[in-house]
């Protein structure tokens, strides 16, 4: 079994090939074959037909030369004829039925197993998301499944189909002629040789394909991400020529593999020729001496054909099984990541919030050993406004994500209304919390999607309502089509101002009775902020605020303002009373032209 962290595997996952046979990866894909049984069986019962029909026309070829063609019988031959014809339509229909219905499986098993990654993912805590690669992620999810799917359908039949023709063929030959059949199998150590030495080199050279591919799309995906950067400081010469470095060495790397193909595939085409001449002079040396008959020697030529196809495809199937079991590895390991954050059987749904927020002595740390706050003792009162200030990396926003339980504290409790937030279920207390994020995220839809994202239920009245709430109502009426209107990927059609105000609509939809805004008015101009400053005034009444500082003068109307530093709360108060103390808040107040902490660095 893996092991269990938050943190996938670090190495290089598109330059790695399996096992041939991986019996961590084995043991688990019964349970999604069960998924598509009825699918494989029939594609199964299709591969046999094919099979047995291909089996059966050579040596029904050797029925109609042996047994008719040389005694002159026409009507036997006509039936030969015809049960030939026959068995060339069941290989036919045998091969319609296994391509059908191992298509239907794979879009099954493809359908089913990212459904269960997708939830899965939903499952994980924020720090699995901290420590691991969005493109990591989506790599399983997408190439990995796309991997083992083909290994749970295509692979798994075409391996058994392969290995059942080529003992059944083999078998037919001794049966029929054991010399010749031992002469064409003399063939066969000597393609096992050429094979062998061939995927030495094979495996490093598809080992350098998926890794150049990687590199291209990594920083294909990075330019365009940063087209913005890139096009503001005229970078596109530049990011261009790095680009064609990256493609050209894919380029290389793909025509290399080409190369290989190309000597296999004729290599493999000469071998079987030679066995084909073996068995033609010295089966016809055994026609002529009486031997063996003209029907023995037609059929062991057809046998050829049909024995080294299996070859070829099983020389192909190897790397594939060997990416597909890398591709499996890759999968199970991030299906059995375990959430850090779980409700305990015991947990109880969170009743109606008042809005009390109390941290008893908690201390955090995102990596053992490595504490943010330390020892934090505070209290915030339902209703009460609170704001936390402090320079970057002084704890803020880690201490906001302790109250809706992202993370789990190292030391101490955090209660809301006097319940331990471990001791709740997340979804009864999420619901109640409404946060406004710093960067503010939009998804595909339109900005009533948007709004009512966490509440679907919510009327369009409702969604009014709460825009007007946010100031950004006659904002959204401006546009063409107002609340229909569509989102570009991440709300780029939108400003930053709209954005950010619409990302407050949402959580005021929620109606929350604890409303987190963690540094929301960083990225807006001053009217956007000024219009969210009116609006947090009318809806600080009734409900707890905890607002974590950009620029102190937005929060000198707070009921207390909490001062972090180094992970400790360095000083607390109204902001008349930190300023009468002459402390650190009075200093960073004072010292900031526009006061923004980011400009802070202590004397």
């Amino acid at each position: 079994m893996w092991r269990l962290h938050s943190t996938l595997d670090a190495r290089d996952e598109d330059g790695v090939l399996g096992k041939v046979y991986d019996s961590r990866v084995i043991r688990r894909l019964p349970k999604y074959l069960a998924w598509v049984k009825s699918d494989l069986a029939r594609a199964v019962a299709g591969t046999l037909t094919r099979t047995v029909a291909n089996l059966a026309m050579p040596y029904l070829v050797f029925i109609a030369t042996d047994k008719f063609i040389k005694t002159g019988n026409l009507g036997g031959l006509s039936i030969a004829a015809l049960a030939y014809l026959g068995a060339a339509l069941l290989m036919w229909g045998g091969q319609y039925l296994e391509t059908l219905y191992l298509s239907y499986a794979g879009q099954r098993i493809l359908f089913r197993l990212r459904t269960e990654m997708f939830d899965h993912l939903h499952q994980l805590s924020l720090s699995f998301f901290d420590h691991n690669k969005v493109g990591k992620i989506m790599s399983r999810v997408q190439n990995d499944v796309d991997q083992l799917q083909t290994l749970l359908t295509q692979d798994i039949v075409m391996l058994a189909a392969d290995v059942l023709t080529l003992i059944a063929i083999t078998v037919i030959m001794m049966t029929m002629n054991a010399r010749l059949a031992l002469l064409t199998l003399t063939v066969v150590p000597v393609l096992a040789i050429v094979m062998a030495v061939w995927q030495q080199y094979a495996r490093r050279v598809f080992i350098r394909v998926r890794q150049a591919i990687a590199v291209v799309n990594d920083n294909l995906q990075e330019t365009i991400s940063g087209v913005r950067v890139v096009q503001s400081l005229s970078r596109e010469e530049v990011n261009l020529g790095q680009f064609n470095t990256v493609n050209k060495a894919n380029l290389d790397a793909n025509v290399e593999a080409v190369k290989l193909q190309a000597v296999m595939m004729p290599t493999v085409q000469i071998l079987t020729d030679g066995a084909f001449v073996l068995v033609l002079i010295f089966g016809g040396f055994q026609v002529l001496a009486g031997q063996t008959t003209p029907g023995v020697l037609l059929a062991f030529l057809l046998y050829i054909q049909r024995f080294f196809a299996p070859v070829q495809e099983l020389t192909m199937l190897y790397t594939d099984l060997q990416m597909a079991m890398a591709s499996g590895a890759r999968i199970f390991e991030l299906i059995d990541v375990k959430p850090e954050i779980k409700d305990s059987p015991q947990a109880v749904e969170m009743p109606p919030l008042k809005g009390e927020v109390k941290f008893q002595h908690v201390g955090f740390a995102y990596d053992p050993g490595t504490e943010i706050l330390h020892d934090i003792d505070l209290t915030v009162n339902p209703g009460e406004t609170v704001a936390i200030a402090g320079r970057t990396g002084a704890g803020k926003s880690s201490l906001t994500s302790l109250i809706a339980r992202f993370y789990e504290v190292t030391k101490g409790e955090v209660l809301i209304d006097g319940y331990n937030v471990n001791s709740v279920t997340q979804q009864s207390l999420r619901h109640q919390i409404g946060i406004v994020p710093q960067d503010p995220f939009l998804f595909s839809g339109s900005i009533e999607d948007n709004i009512k994202y966490g509440h679907l239920e919510a009327s369009h009245e409702e969604v009014i309502e709460a825009a007007k709430a946010a100031g950004v109502h006659d904002s959204i009426t401006l546009m063409e089509r107002g609340y229909d209107t569509q989102v570009g990927e991440r709300g780029g059609n939108l400003s930053a101002g709209q954005r950010q105000l619409v990302c407050l609509a949402r959580a005021i939809l929620a109606n929350p009775a604890i409303l987190i805004l963690d540094e929301a008015t960083s990225s807006v101009d001053t009217n956007t902020e000024r219009i969210m400053q009116a609006s947090l005034q009318r809806l600080s009444h009734g409900r707890t605020c905890i607002i974590i500082a950009h620029r102190l003068s937005t929060v000198t109307n707070a009921d207390r303002i909490i001062v972090l530093e180094h992970g400790k709360i360095a000083e607390t108060g109204s902001h008349r009373e930190l300023m009468a103390k002459q402390g650190l808040y009075h200093h960073m107040f004072e010292t900031l032209s526009a006061p923004t902490l980011e400009q802070y660095h202590p004397a």
